[in-house]
């Protein structure tokens, strides 16, 4: 993993900003972590604690995913997702808000789900797992009376998370192979993923190259994405936060990064 850390060192040097960084290769258990305790603002990236913390309320039987909750006027929310576009009085399925959470980052289906499972829920599931530079206070694009405090995470807790899930020990392996099927529906494609290869449609069924189950997130001057790569046979997580720099500059390291990694499995 030298060489690829190496690489990665060099395009956040040459870049700026600030950048926290934790990678975990799944298959032969080596790790590497740059700046990877160091707080940064959570953004969408929330959204995958709060999936998890959902999941484990409905395996404790406080719910079923098939029930269904009604979009209210109140809920309406701007930044991302469709969910503000929609009439209240529209009937979801906890699933169907979890997944648009998740794949479209959509901001009024996660403080649904907020509102389901509460805060104090959230921030307990944080506790028990010990992800301890995480922190959640806010719902999504409200601006409350009182700020309890930010809503916090690191590389660290997050390559932990995504690690647990990809081994099946977050929750229970169904939970976790959930959360992987929801995170590789993901429709923003503009960051770990944007350069690396096409993949090959011209035959159907074909096994793809590689696949990606992640979760961006960005506000102004944030961009992050955390994941985990598939390239045949191989897996790693992948945690990248970044901030104090532009939208495009952050998202071009973060490209670049994404194939040094595809090149790292590859071999």
């Amino acid at each position: 993993m030298r060489d690829v850390q190496q690489r990665i060192e060099a395009l956040c040097d040459a870049a700026g900003g600030s950048w926290g960084i934790m990678l975990m290769d799944l298959d032969n258990g080596s790790s590497w972590g740059m700046n990877e305790t160091q707080p940064y603002t959570a953004a969408s990236i929330m959204k995958i604690p709060i999936m998890a913390t959902v999941l484990q309320a409905h395996e404790s039987g406080k719910f079923q995913l098939g029930d269904k909750l009604i979009l209210k006027k109140e809920d309406l929310v701007g930044g991302a997702g469709v969910l503000q576009h929609m009439t209240p009085g529209t009937e979801l399925t906890v699933y169907d808000l979890m997944m648009l959470m998740i794949i479209q980052s959509d901001n009024t289906a996660t403080n649904i789900l907020v509102d389901l499972v509460g805060i104090k829920t959230i921030q307990q599931y944080l506790k028990v797992h010990g992800f301890e530079g995480t922190s959640f206070y806010n719902k999504l694009m409200i601006v409350p009376a009182k700020r309890k405090g930010p809503n916090l995470i690191t590389a660290v807790d997050m390559g932990r998370l995504l690690t647990e899930i990809a081994q099946g020990h977050m929750i229970s392996l169904q939970a976790s192979e959930r959360m992987i099927d929801i995170l590789k529906k993901q429709q923003l494609q503009d960051c770990l993923p944007a350069l690396l290869p096409e993949q090959n449609q011209s035959i159907v069924g074909t096994i793809p190259v590689w696949e990606i189950a992640h979760k961006t997130g960005s506000v102004q001057g944030i961009l992050h994405d955390v994941g985990i790569l598939y390239v045949g046979q191989r897996k790693l997580v992948a945690a990248i936060l970044s901030q104090g720099l532009d939208k495009l500059a952050a998202q071009s390291v973060i490209q670049k990064i994404g194939l040094e990694l595809y090149r790292y499995l590859k071999k």
